[in-house]
């Protein structure tokens, strides 16, 4: 099990490396689009420029596997990254090709695949609508339209086999053809099994997925909660992107007809809202407008109220950790660094108050119809070119009673329960201490955080890997038992807490991750 968990989280964490393009999407295609829509009259120059932004945004979005495809393969490999991100795009064009082609072997191509000619040859109404589905052009290849999910499997599988054999030696003769360049040729074989298995595979798994969107479809409100509520309840363990995602990018989150096109996920309806002169507003069922009460107003209130329950005397220095965290929540909706400030003090706060609070965000958000593009202040730029589509008013009052809950809540559950925060004991809001860390390890002659932190992993000869999402060191090393204890982290290394499992190490470092991460790959010579 702690394998598996291990995989997950490293899987998790791959799939955040597109995540800088998701960004780009929502403004290049909201604001080029308000430019071209609705701001500049005629034809100019001007106005094609913001045609080219909003057309490389939505171009962003159709191609997300392949994105997917790159960025896993790349975020997997230990070494030779490069190499990884290669053979993650040769085996992505690969698999649909072959995908496609295996299914016009079998008499199906883009004539016979029509809802009118498999209803002329027995198919039902609903069972020719269900099986049309699942074709698609993609890349221009006639394949299965599995979105997101033909991505993860290439990068995934790319990444897998670059591991296992991007140090193969063969003889002079053949040398030519080892190391990474094998990895090339095998991921090429390797699209024809994978295609096959496909071919006979995915029209279960989309039925399944069918029902799943059937399931969140019909079940309401407390769909809504159930996914805030497993979104959050997963976040300590690393792999919540595995439910959001699907949700966000995947038929799984919905399907929407905008201006002749086809979208499919909640991220990229609302995406194609943006793009078109004729939507009114966005998707209201969204599973993001819920962040934006616990996000600028509900975890504000719980952060004040760890100020409140301070010690009078640390309260100053409380705020000196709080504030900064805060500030970078609202503005750009990274969460964690504030969350796992009272995860690590009271587990069950934040999985018996805290998950169960923000699913409710959700479901409030969508009782009042919040329809708005983004869930953090700087995201929600774009909404300023086209206020037209924004309706949110009930913010108004909403963000208020939010902060207001979250205080009382946090505030009697500290009280009540003598919780740890910040600030109810001095040694709880100690940052690095030389001295301090030199008796932890006494062979540590350096201040330097990131040298630190390798020592802390038992030395360069201990650690396996090195990666990081947007707010964790990820670390596997070869022996744990050489590792400090997981509060070290918090005490003497400036992490904001350690999630461990097995041999995978996740150091939560906030904003800073992706400095740290450089400095300690520059210590271990790691491309």
């Amino acid at each position: 099990m702690k394998k598996i968990q291990e995989k997950l989280q490293s899987f998790a964490g791959a799939m955040m490396v597109p995540i800088v393009l998701f960004v780009l999407v929502g403004f290049y295609v909201g604001i080029g689009s308000a430019f071209t829509n609705y701001i500049i009259p005629g034809d100019n120059i001007v106005k094609t420029i913001f045609g080219m932004i909003s057309a490389m945004g939505f171009t962003f979005m159709n191609y997300l596997p392949l994105w997917f495809s790159v960025g896993i393969a790349f975020a997997m490999a230990k070494k030779e990254k490069g190499w990884a991100a290669f053979a993650g795009i040769v085996l992505f064009m690969s698999y649909i090709t072959c995908i496609g082609s295996y299914a016009g072997a079998q008499g199906w191509n883009v004539d016979t695949v029509t809802v009118e000619n498999l209803v002329s040859i027995g198919y039902t109404q609903q069972g020719a609508l269900n099986f049309s589905a699942l074709w698609g052009s993609v890349a221009g290849k006639f394949t299965f339209d599995m979105g997101i999910f033909s991505g993860i499997i290439s990068g995934v599988t790319a990444g897998l086999i670059h591991n296992k054999f991007c140090e193969i030696k063969f003889k002079p003769m053949f040398a030519f053809f080892q190391g990474t360049k094998f990895v090339v040729i095998l991921v090429t074989l390797a699209a024809v099994p994978l295609a096959i298995v496909t071919y006979y595979v995915w029209p279960i798994i989309a039925s399944g997925l069918q029902t799943l969107t059937y399931f969140i479809g019909s079940s309401g409100l407390f769909g809504t909660w159930l996914f805030g509520f497993i979104d959050k309840a997963l976040l300590p363990f690393g792999i919540h992107h595995l439910i959001a995602f699907p949700i966000e990018y995947s038929s799984v989150g919905g399907v929407m007809t905008i201006d002749g096109v086809v979208y499919e996920g909640v991220r990229n309806i609302i995406v194609g809202q943006a793009g078109s002169p004729d939507a009114t507003g966005y998707l209201i069922r969204n599973f993001t407008s819920g962040r934006i009460l616990f996000q600028l107003a509900g975890l504000p209130g719980a952060a004040f109220a760890m100020y409140k329950c301070a010690k009078p005397e640390n309260r100053k220095k409380v705020a000196s950790l709080l504030i900064p965290t805060i500030v970078t929540l609202m503005l750009v909706g990274i969460s964690e660094p504030i969350e796992y400030t009272f995860l690590f003090a009271s587990p069950l706060l934040y999985w018996l108050v805290y998950a169960p609070l923000c699913g409710l965000c959700y479901v409030i958000a969508e009782i009042a119809q919040i329809s708005i593009n983004g869930h953090a202040l700087f995201f929600m730029i774009p909404n300023l070119f086209q206020p037209q589509k924004v309706h949110a008013l009930s913010l108004i009052f909403l963000l208020p009673a939010t902060f207001a809950t979250y205080y009382f809540i946090f505030k009697f559950a500290i009280k009540k329960f003598n919780i740890k925060t910040p600030g109810r004991e001095d040694d709880n809001i100690k940052l690095m201490s030389k001295k301090e860390y030199n008796e932890l390890k006494e062979n540590s002659g350096n201040d330097k955080l990131e040298i630190r932190i390798v020592e802390a992993f038992g030395g360069p000869e201990n650690i396996d890997s090195v990666a990081c999402c947007a707010t964790r060191l990820r670390v596997t090393v070869k022996d744990e038992s050489l590792v400090v204890q997981d509060s070290d982290w918090k005490d003497y290394l400036e992490a904001m807490g350690c999630v461990h499992s097995g041999n995978s190490y996740q150091i939560i470092y906030g904003v800073n991750v992706n400095s740290i991460t450089t400095a300690v790959k520059d210590i271990l010579g790691i491309d």
